[in-house]
């Protein structure tokens, strides 16, 4: 039976592929605040705003491929049973082909309705507009969890992680929580690999393992540790 290989994955993972994370000096939220694009008040305040760096962000996507270090994670399936908690709102995974992949903050290729969130719908890259709506005639809102707002599928994920056999964490600060909080779900005896050029401040685990380099060559060097070639 393939030992079950549990990641969490965050802005850094994606970096490589040309994806500026917000706390870059030159990231892709630098023009907005936080509080101007990704929170329950923006939407309230100014929607088109938000609609506007939201489709902004939908057309990047479209001009960026997945990275060596999400090629991987999806080569790793052949050995281990893998399952990645992504912390970000991209598709890189999914078009890298891994196949278990839980989304905590949302997807950036969705939409839902503002009037019932099981109504979810699946737009690609294309932009969205104020009137534009749902099946119920609400308007649809990106399918993103902002910040204030519970992330519903954190049970899902801390119940994987207890699960898992190795742990590897890629390209987060282990700031943002929930998420953060996800290493403490990991049996005492199960071996941390942390991949990340800037050290997160983690070091109250036992067998933790730092691989102190961007993801792609963190990832490769976990492959040789993880299999010995």
């Amino acid at each position: 039976m393939k030992k079950k290989l549990v990641v969490l994955t965050g802005a850094g993972m994606s970096a490589e592929s040309g994806i500026a994370t917000f706390r870059d000096a030159n990231g892709l939220w630098e023009n907005h605040a936080i509080e101007e694009v990704a929170t329950p008040e923006a939407w309230r305040k100014n929607p088109s705003l938000v609609l506007q760096f939201y489709n902004q962000r939908r057309a990047q996507l479209g001009t960026v491929e997945p990275n060596e270090g999400h090629k991987v994670l999806q080569q790793l399936e052949r050995y281990f049973e893998v399952t990645i908690i992504t912390q970000n709102v991209d598709n890189l995974h999914e078009r890298a082909g891994s196949s278990h992949i839980l989304h905590l903050h949302g997807e950036l290729t969705k939409v839902r309705s503002t009037a019932d969130a099981r109504l979810i719908y699946d737009i690609g890259t294309k932009p969205i507009a104020l009137g534009d709506t749902c099946e119920k005639g609400s308007q649809l809102r990106p399918h993103i969890v902002w910040f204030g707002e519970s992330v519903p599928m954190i049970e899902t994920a801390a119940e994987l992680t207890q699960e898992a056999d190795i742990l590897v964490i890629v390209g987060t600060s282990m700031q943002v929580y929930p998420a953060a909080g996800l290493i403490n779900y990991v049996d005492k005896h199960v071996p941390i690999y942390v991949i990340d050029p800037h050290k997160p401040g983690i070091s109250y685990r036992k067998n933790l393992h730092f691989i102190e380099e961007k993801a792609s060559v963190g990832l490769q060097q976990l492959w040789r540790i993880l299999l010995g070639n």
